[in-house]
């Protein structure tokens, strides 16, 4: 996503952290379990601090709920490689004396856009939003971001830079992809 197109969005929408009291009334982004997830169980979630929510909204209509997406604490670790000869090549990118057998991550755990606004670049801007908010707000130490992305949105996370992490879930309904944080150009 190019700059300008960026700071158009930030001045069309604003990103909020929802609080365990903040109640969604409104949402179809297609998806019958994410939908689920954002109307009826985020609040649950950030009730027992497992993961942190967050939707887009339109400045203009702060009720209208353009997407929404959830985050937590991850890691990447040995034994989500198929071999040790992968992990390997994917330690390569630290220095000898911090290869450890686990990297802190983010997880993005649920990620949807409005029906309404599908194409519209709604998942990129979100994306270079979350990039840039871990790079440059990273207050634990955080390398990586993941998902386990559905195999029809495994497209659009690998235009936005997610690579897999291995083939064991090559032909799965879902995909664990990564996104190496020391990749975003400040």
């Amino acid at each position: 996503m190019k700059q300008d197109q960026y700071e158009a969005f930030t001045q069309t929408y604003d990103i909020v952290r929802l609080e365990s009291s903040d109640k969604i009334k409104s949402f179809d982004c297609g998806d019958a379990i994410l939908n689920d997830y954002i109307l009826n169980q985020s609040s649950y979630y950030r009730a027992e601090k497992l993961a942190v929510n967050y939707t887009l909204q339109d400045k203009n209509n702060p009720q209208n709920i353009v997407a929404f997406f959830s985050l937590s604490n991850d890691k990447i670790s040995i034994n989500d490689f198929d071999n040790k000869t992968k992990y390997n090549q994917f330690s390569r990118r630290f220095n000898n004396r911090k290869r450890l057998k686990s990297y802190p991550s983010v997880k993005i755990g649920r990620f949807a856009v409005s029906k309404s606004k599908k194409g519209m670049n709604i998942g990129s801007f979100i994306m270079k939003f979350i990039k840039t908010y871990f790079v440059t707000y990273n207050k634990t130490g955080c390398r990586f971001l993941t998902v386990d992305a559905y195999y029809e949105a495994i497209p659009f996370y690998q235009k936005n830079g997610f690579i897999p992490l291995n083939e064991a879930d090559a032909h799965d309904k879902t995909r664990l992809l990564y996104f190496d944080l020391n990749d975003v150009s400040n």
